[in-house]
């Protein structure tokens, strides 16, 4: 597809809480508009380097507060791809708790999609989006598709995904992630089994595109 380079991309924010259903909204929304010009811009990749701390330091990273994340590097990112610049994207190795030394290219595409749990949390960011989405899930299927995930995927304990989920994951979706709800401009109930809302997305981003 040959994009269209004197009309500004679409940005389209998806965040929620771990375990909301947040990557399954974008994921759906991404597939939709395979083969068009669409690119995932996930927050998670902006972790911020912390390779000149030790590693008994990294390991205390919270990866749940705004100041985990490099949102200086994302927003300078986003607007360069905004107009029509190729970024490097970085990559965060959790293995090691910083990033890697490996960058992915990623290049400018029409319609891109913001997503991470605290990308409504920075007025700077909000201000680059056109359309901004909250995955609203209940607390407990939250959790349960937390510790799901964990336990199978990442060889963790029940008791350390509990510990962490109350010390540190329940407290910080309370105090900046649930709040920025209010900065959305849509509500998506039970994230990725809400085919009806995921339609209406698709449907209003298709319109926008069209209207370019």
């Amino acid at each position: 597809m040959i994009m269209n380079k004197n009309k500004k991309p679409i940005v389209v924010g998806v965040t929620g809480g771990s375990g909301s259903g947040k990557t399954t909204v974008t994921k759906a929304i991404y597939d939709y508009f395979q083969g068009h010009s669409i690119l995932m811009l996930e927050q998670d990749y902006y972790y911020k380097d912390q390779s000149h701390l030790p590693m008994q330091e990294r390991r205390k990273t919270n990866y749940d507060h705004p100041l985990a994340f490099d949102t200086d590097l994302l927003i300078e990112h986003l607007k360069m791809l905004l107009n029509y610049e190729t970024i490097e994207k970085p990559v965060y190795d959790y293995t090691i708790d910083t990033r890697s030394s490996e960058v992915i290219i990623q290049e400018p595409k029409e319609v891109i999609i913001l997503e991470g749990i605290l990308i409504l949390e920075d007025p700077r960011l909000r201000e680059l989006m056109d359309i901004k989405v909250y995955v609203d899930t209940d607390d407990d299927i939250r959790f349960i598709r937390r510790l799901t995930r964990d336990i199978n995927d990442r060889g963790r304990t029940m008791e350390s995904v509990i510990d962490q989920y109350l010390s540190v994951v329940k407290p910080m979706h309370n105090e900046f992630i649930e709040p920025t709800k209010k900065f959305a401009d849509i509500i998506f109930p039970e994230g990725g089994k809400n085919r009806v809302a995921i339609d209406l997305m698709t449907t209003k981003i298709a319109s926008i595109l069209q209207a370019k």
